[in-house]
């Protein structure tokens, strides 16, 4: 089964403190998930949770504390608030009041992150709302009045969220590079990487893909597939294999043969892939003393070879001769301006867990920066010299 993860939407319900943000999140879910109090400031950590809302889908809410916290730790708050933004596919900002200067500052932020929003006026039982309206339609997004104490006007929360919600691009996984009938090889490694009891959801998407297009998909290890293509009597179309096996692989795969890697695959679903690999380019001007950010979408225990802690540190060191500052950041949140500013390359993972807007938005924002950006499987086909192999059947 694929992890839902990279295809839920995440909402982040912002707004000032004590203007009903818990509230609102604990009406819309039906739970007392956030805790609610008269006290301003009572949410000090972004809150997730996740559920089914019609007609969206999928959905993780983020009840984020107030952006108008105040002392040293009320400044640590807002930063955990703004950098859960990044995650966030459209925005609702809460009020109670005319908007004054938090409110813009959250609008700007929604818009520099091109974060979709909409504006919902709560307590509509105890305000002058309607003066409340006419004086946020100048923001031109939509305007929902509710009330969270009695659970007042949400049924429109789901269908106004789907509006406004980015469309997902119509990014095929593998499913244009193959045809009815034909065969597909997929090299999975069983190794100490590999989940025990199941497969990871890049190869679980490509079995799906493959046979919703009535293809035929093989699934083998490393050391079978020489024996798959010579034995099994019909041509592949298309072999998909772990980045890692890549060097192994195009050893055993004919010329004529279509070959790419899981990673490519998703670097082209959920990223940029032509951007992706003119930064890898940039391998080739790194220098002693200079900064290479490993990024990951999550957080996961490191293995002794781990793929980005291990590996892409000793073959990039390998290749460039450099005694590079190698950086690793992992986790759904971004890093500081001040943390990322003066790297020469950014390395992220496949991106698995996310979704392609939120892929989308990294991407966004290193060529704001003018920061090189490549993903793991384009940068190890580059750094064995089989990038353009490994490419070719994405880029006709």
């Amino acid at each position: 089964m694929i992890a839902s993860g990279g295809f839920r939407k995440y909402i982040a319900i912002t707004g000032r403190r004590n203007v009903g943000k818990s509230s609102f999140m604990n009406a819309l879910i039906g739970q007392e998930v956030s805790i609610v109090s008269n006290v301003a400031g009572t949410t000090t950590d972004p809150v997730f949770k996740s559920m089914e809302l019609s007609p969206v889908g999928p959905i993780t809410l983020i009840d984020t504390p107030g952006l108008d916290d105040v002392g040293e730790l009320g400044i640590k708050r807002i930063k955990k608030a703004k950098k859960s933004l990044y995650r966030a596919d459209c925005g609702i900002l809460i009020v109670d009041d005319i908007p004054g200067n938090f409110e813009e500052q959250i609008i700007k932020l929604f818009k520099e992150l091109e974060i979709p929003y909409f504006i919902a006026i709560n307590k509509i039982d105890t305000i002058d709302h309607e003066n409340i309206e006419k004086e946020y339609k100048k923001y031109n997004v939509p305007i929902l009045k509710v009330s969270a104490l009695k659970k007042i006007g949400f049924e429109k929360i789901g269908k106004t969220i789907n509006s406004i919600l980015p469309k997902d691009d119509e990014i095929p996984y593998l499913s244009d590079l193959i045809d009815g009938g034909d065969l597909v090889i997929l090299v999975v490694p069983i190794d100490l990487g590999a989940p025990k009891g199941r497969l990871i959801m890049p190869q679980v998407h490509a079995i799906r893909e493959g046979l919703d297009r009535e293809a035929l998909v093989l699934v083998v290890k490393e050391r079978e597939l020489r024996y798959a293509i010579e034995n099994i009597g019909i041509k592949p179309r298309l072999v998909v294999t772990d980045s890692q096996s890549v060097m192994k692989v195009v050893s055993d795969v004919p010329e004529d043969i279509d070959l790419t890697t899981f990673s490519i695959l998703e670097s082209r679903y959920r990223g940029d892939l032509e951007y992706f690999v003119e930064s890898v380019k940039a391998v080739e001007n790194l220098k002693d003393g200079d900064t290479v950010i490993i990024m990951e979408g999550c957080t996961h225990r490191p293995l002794t070879e781990d793929i980005g802690r291990v590996k892409i540190p000793r073959w990039l060191t390998n290749h460039t001769g450099a005694a590079l500052n190698l950086k690793v950041w992992a986790g759904v949140d971004m890093p500081e301006l001040s943390e990322i500013e003066d790297a020469k390359l950014i390395i992220h993972c496949g991106g698995c867990v996310m979704n392609r807007n939120n892929m989308m938005r990294r991407v966004r924002m290193f060529k704001r920066l003018n920061i090189p950006m490549t993903n793991y499987g384009v940068v190890i086909s580059y750094l064995h010299g089989v990038l353009e192999r490994a490419i070719k059947p994405l880029m006709r």
